[in-house]
Order: structure tokens, then sequence, then C-alpha cells
């Protein structure tokens, strides 16, 4: 593959230098913020060497390589637009200008509480563990596990306070979360909350 050329044509095939605003690169991925959608040719993109497929999300336009090859053509667009230094966050706020206000405060939501859910997931997880742990008749006919076992009796206990932990401080994590969405100092956020 020549990559200097593809990125020559892609360039072309997206209206040129000054229709990007943003560009940067994942693993599989290019992503481009551009100035004016209207500018880009798509069937002929799709046409080109080594791309696997194109979308548009979020205000970004994703173009896939694949990886090992999105690198290089990455490399010789940086070079074309001198746009080397941006991430895939630069990008992303470059697009998000795009959205229209709703799109923008859903997007918000999602910066906020994404970063929760693994907490929340183990805690339904840590959850189910106890009620298998405690639950009469499961295992055992009329008992439960920790009837049983009474020793099972401070690890079910255990469990449960765990589990319970991310619900019982939601309002923590989402105002820690909230704060680093916004700027703030998310310790001084999670404080307030308390």
């Amino acid at each position: 593959m020549n990559y200097p050329v593809i990125a020559k044509q892609l360039l072309a095939l997206l209206g040129g230098k000054d229709n990007l605003s943003a560009l940067a690169h994942c693993a599989t991925r290019l992503r481009l913020a551009v100035k004016d959608e209207s500018l880009i040719q798509e069937k002929a993109i799709d046409d080109l060497e080594g791309v696997k497929g194109q979308f548009k999300v979020a205000g970004q336009y994703q173009i896939i390589f694949g990886s090992g090859i999105v690198n290089q053509v990455y490399a010789e667009l940086a070079k074309l637009t001198g746009m080397s230094e941006m991430s895939t966050k630069d990008v992303a706020s470059a697009g998000a200008q795009k959205q229209n206000w709703l799109q923008r405060a859903v997007k918000g939501l999602s910066d906020i509480f994404v970063p929760i859910i693994p907490a929340i997931v183990a805690g339904g997880l840590l959850m189910g563990i106890f009620n298998l742990l405690t639950a009469p008749g499961l295992f055992i006919e009329g008992q439960s596990l920790i009837d049983a076992n009474p020793g099972l009796a401070d690890l079910a206990s255990m469990i449960n306070t765990f589990a319970n932990a991310p619900f019982v401080y939601l309002p923590v994590l989402l105002a820690f979360s909230a704060s680093k969405k916004f700027g703030g100092n998310p310790f001084l956020g999670a404080a307030l909350v308390c």
C-alpha cells in the first residue's frame, strides 16, 4: 500500500485540509471532525484502497482501516494537514460542537453515568451471589446455604455490604463523575454531597 498516496486521495475526498477541524485515530479507525459534511465523497472513500467502512457518530466522521494500516494513513494525513498532536477526546469535543442541544444533553448525561456503570454492575452481581447464599430451599430442601453452613454467614454479610455500597454511595459516585466531566475537583464534588 502506498500510504502517502492514499492519504492524499483521502484528504481530497474529505473536502481538503480546510474542511478538517480535528484528526486522531484509535486502534482501527481514523476519527475526524469536519466543518462541512456535504463536501465528503463517501462513495469514493469506500472505494479507496484499505478502507473497510465508514460511519458518522456523535458529530464525528470515522473511517475504518484496520489495525496497523490506520497508523500509517494517520501519520501521512497528519503530515499533510499539520494536525498531529490531537487525541480522540479532541475529536470528540470538536464533533460535539456540531450536535444539537438534545444530543449534547444526552452525551453530557452519558459522560457522567458511563464511568460508574462498572460499580453498579459489580454491586448487582454481588447481590446475586448473596441471594444464592441466603435463598431457602434453593440448594438444600428447606434451608439456605447459610443455614446448612453457619461458617458462611460472615462471608455472606461481607458480600452483602460490598453489594450495597455502590447503591448507598450512588450520589457520591455521581458527584465525583459529574465534577470530573465539568472540569471541577472530583474529590471536592464528592465531599459536597456527603
